[in-house]
């Protein structure tokens, strides 16, 4: 229980700090990826939204159906299919903000007796909800401070940034 109120509380100031500092970004910026098979920030982004979402799924059924086990993550077909290149920044930020306020209001109401719960996703080991919810907050982060390590792409040499 304590790990996942330590996740908790760094949940909660990450949102208190990055819906502002993502939204400094501008949608030139954000928009192409810093290399060549790499994801832009817009893409990173939405594919923590699709994190969110995958996530908000676990966190729900683990909790009524006292065991879990759900299909992996396909992240490139899901980063692919969903365009989020074609989304403005805006959009996307106000939409991961809103989506991880609900799911920080969700793990801190799960019920302790509930955390053990048993979680199979994919073809990965057995884990517990706890373990699902302070990995989702430490992934989270990481992929976050890739958003702000991004290099942004110079343009050409004979063009001038717009």
């Amino acid at each position: 229980m304590q790990a996942l109120q330590s996740s908790i509380n760094e949940f909660h100031k990450i949102l208190e700090a990055a819906p502002a500092q993502l939204s400094r970004f501008k949608d030139a910026d954000v928009s192409v990826a810093s290399a060549p098979g790499h994801w832009s920030r817009k893409e990173i982004l939405g594919h923590l939204l699709d994190s969110a979402a995958n996530n908000h799924h676990r966190f729900v059924r683990a909790q009524y159906q006292g065991e879990l086990s759900m299909p992996g993550y396909a992240q490139e077909n899901w980063v692919s299919t969903q365009h989020y290149k074609d989304r403005t920044w805006k959009d996307l930020v106000e939409f991961w903000t809103a989506y991880n306020r609900h799911l920080l209001h969700l793990m801190q109401r799960v019920p302790a007796e509930r955390l053990q719960i048993p979680c199979r996703i994919g073809d990965d080991e057995t884990v517990t909800l706890e373990f699902l919810m302070t990995d989702y907050v430490r992934h989270l982060q990481h992929h976050l401070d890739q958003i702000h390590a991004a290099r942004t792409p110079s343009p050409p040499n004979n063009e001038v940034p717009k």
